[in-house]
């Protein structure tokens, strides 16, 4: 989820192992929706609920990358983790950024954020998400000019 906050910046969050910066992210569990999946991810990493964040768009794309043999997790049995397909939602913060809290749940994912600007990320995220990451800022972009043109 790209969630924007104060002087329309987004939030980026540094992984705890430091292998990369990411936005909140995760798995859908079953029965849940994508909508549903984001809501507790981002509650789970960050500690913003479904009362700090509106969620303005969500991509009709699902957004696909292969994380290279040699970045994926030695404890998976014969390497099934091999990437992910992802959906994208654009929130906006609607409460005080004092609610983020990153040892919300364990295990902690991030342990670092900062506010970036729109296409920081882009150019900081692990090379092997930066495709996905530009196809969905794009695809997300006009969306986030309506909401930072209305504040």
């Amino acid at each position: 989820m790209v969630i924007v906050g104060p002087s329309d910046r987004v939030l980026w969050c540094q992984r705890i192992d430091h292998h990369g910066w990411q936005f909140p992210q995760g798995g859908i569990d079953q029965g849940e929706s994508p909508k549903e999946a984001i809501l507790r991810e981002t509650q789970e990493e960050v500690g913003l609920g479904p009362e700090d964040v509106e969620i303005i768009f969500e991509t009709e794309e699902w957004f696909k990358y292969d994380v290279p043999k040699d970045r994926r997790p030695k404890y998976f049995r014969r390497n099934i983790y091999k990437g992910q397909r992802q959906k994208w939602f654009l929130a906006k913060l609607i409460s005080d950024e004092s609610n983020i809290n990153l040892r919300a749940t364990r295990p902690i994912e991030f342990d670092e954020w900062v506010w970036s600007t729109y296409w920081y990320p882009l150019m900081t995220v692990v090379p092997f998400k930066r495709e996905v990451y530009r196809k969905a800022l794009i695809q997300i972009l006009p969306e986030y000019n309506k909401l930072i043109s209305k504040e």
